[in-house]
């Protein structure tokens, strides 16, 4: 499906119903009781957006259970990914 093609969808379905977004993707995610090496190792302990790298598995679990509960839009495990905030962890040059 292209860009357009899926923006039209979307329009369509607004135009026709409340769209549901999915959940808080950080309380999620401490469900799984993730250790260090999940995140890459302990320099990026805590580093929810390289688990998009590190455990796909994990951030796809998540992600389907959204679209399992109803949600009619999901988004991408990005919510600290900016160069600010990855610079913490020395990933930056990933944002």
């Amino acid at each position: 499906m292209t860009r357009e093609e899926r923006l039209a969808a979307l329009r369509k379905a607004l135009g026709e119903r409340i769209l549901v977004l999915d959940g808080a993707m950080g309380t999620s995610l401490q469900n799984y009781a993730l250790a260090a090496r999940d995140f890459g190792g302990e320099t990026y302990e805590g580093c929810n957006e390289n688990l998009a790298v590190t455990r796909p598995d994990v951030i796809r679990e998540v992600h389907d259970s959204y679209i399992q509960a109803g949600a009619d839009i999901i988004e991408t495990d990005t919510f600290g990914s900016m160069s600010l905030v990855m610079d913490e962890f020395d990933l930056a040059e990933q944002a």
